[in-house]
């Protein structure tokens, strides 16, 4: 689909003869610090969300969005998603490590949902959102991810556990389970999925134009 054009385009660099005082009157430049990785993420995560409200049928404002609407939001994601999560009726299901592949949907790995909804959650209130009517702070919505933890955790065979500190000096190693709970939570790229490839968090969309039209189904 093509997106209509941004209008928001880049503001002229200060040495344009349309950026205001010439550089006699001007002061000395700054050096902008390069964003962190998360910062950047957020950022990116930010802008695809304002385009899917954008690109929402109806469209969506900032204002009027809910808790059930993040969930739709989430939901949509999964056609972008790379974790192989069996259903029911699959004899691979609860099995970890499946030795052969199957034709189970993917999607989006649940640490890596719940990743995007920290980042999603801190750039609203950066962006002058109230913390007490942040959508993605929702009841509903943190129900729907635990509920996305637990069914991918049992069709997966995966338990997530939390990451065990090492003791200082002590050689003390983690389970398997555990290791790939904390790969699977997007962060740090991401978890492969049985049959599929790391469900991280910057592989959520690849870019805004991936971003199509949505009906509302509320």
């Amino acid at each position: 689909m093509d997106l209509p054009s941004r209008s928001d385009q880049t503001p002229p660099p200060l040495d344009s003869p349309t950026a205001g005082p010439t550089s006699s009157s001007r002061s000395p430049a700054t050096t902008t610090q390069p964003l962190s990785r998360y910062e950047s993420q957020k950022r990116r995560d930010w802008n695809t969300f304002l385009q899917y409200l954008k690109n929402h049928k109806p469209p969506l404002a900032l204002a009027r969005c809910s808790g059930a609407h993040v969930i739709e939001f989430l939901k949509y994601l999964d056609q972008f998603g790379k974790t192989k999560v069996h259903v029911a009726g699959c004899p691979y299901f609860g099995h970890p490590n499946p030795p052969a592949p199957c034709t189970c949907p993917l999607r989006q790995a649940w640490g890596s949902l719940d990743a995007l909804i920290g980042r999603l959650r801190a750039a609203y209130e950066e962006n002058g959102g109230q913390a007490e009517s942040n959508p993605f702070g929702a009841r509903a919505v943190r129900i729907y991810l635990r509920e996305v933890k637990d069914s991918q955790a049992k069709a997966r065979g995966i338990p997530y556990e939390k990451k065990k500190r090492k003791r200082p000096g002590g050689g003390g190693g983690t389970s398997n389970a555990a290791v790939t709970a904390v790969l699977d939570d997007g962060v740090g790229g991401g978890g492969g999925g049985d049959g599929g490839g790391g469900g991280g968090t910057s592989g959520i969309i690849t870019s805004s134009s991936d971003i199509a039209p949505v009906t509302s189904t509320l």
